[in-house]
């Protein structure tokens, strides 16, 4: 298991913007990309709990408006919007905090668009850690869903986690980490501030010292 990290980098667009939840200063990470499926087996891939674990993590509970989730080892919640094959939503629940994802599937010719966007409010974890903290995660989540889209097959857990810790792994989790980094320097953060906390997260998720004994505990 390799990937070629600029290519599969490069096929998502990635954004920060601040907005409110709540009535609470906010900030949204999006990820979007093109994946060379049609819509439907796209939507089948994100909603089905029988496929979720062939790119992701198995899935328990009702996959369904209203319907209460949970990822082994991750985030769990309650699903708040459900309009097939275009649109859900969901809280995204993990150590404690809550924070909420919106998933969008548009076709585009013979091919569909996935557009996700991740809100937390903005507390400590974020001041430390920034954008990365659930940017990676995602970026490895996508990545894997074009592995299973591609070949038909489940990725190999075990596979993934070695792969991980390889060198390609690590590389790609870099580079990841930078692009949530200029992609945080764009939306307006001063740029020592994104550099110190993405060195933080890439740490963290390469397995490396930390600059400091925090970590971010993403739960993506």
């Amino acid at each position: 298991m390799e990937f070629d990290v600029a290519k599969v980098l490069g096929l998502v667009t990635r954004s920060v913007t601040s907005c409110e939840k709540d009535g609470k200063p906010a900030s949204t990470v999006t990820l979007s990309r093109l994946y060379d499926t049609d819509i439907d087996d796209l939507w089948d891939a994100l909603t089905n709990a029988e496929r979720i674990p062939r790119w992701f993590l198995p899935v328990e509970g009702e996959l369904r408006l209203g319907g209460k989730y949970q990822i082994r080892g991750n985030a769990g919640g309650t699903i708040t919007a459900c309009t097939p094959p275009n649109h859900f939503a969901a809280t995204w629940e993990f150590g404690g905090a809550v924070s909420w994802i919106d998933v969008r599937l548009v076709a585009v010719g013979a091919e569909a668009r996935l557009t996700l966007e991740h809100t937390a409010v903005v507390e400590d974890h974020w001041k430390q850690f920034g954008p990365g903290a659930v940017g990676i995660g995602w970026d490895l989540a996508l990545a894997g869903l074009q592995q299973h889209l591609v070949s038909g097959t489940p990725v190999d857990q075990a596979a993934a986690m070695a792969w991980m810790g390889s060198s390609n792994g690590k590389e790609f989790m870099g580079e990841s980490g930078e692009r949530w980094r200029a992609a945080h320097v764009a939306s307006g953060e001063d740029p020592t501030s994104a550099r110190q906390r993405s060195d933080r997260t890439i740490a963290f998720f390469r397995g490396e010292p930390p600059p400091d004994v925090a970590h971010p505990g993403t739960g993506s």
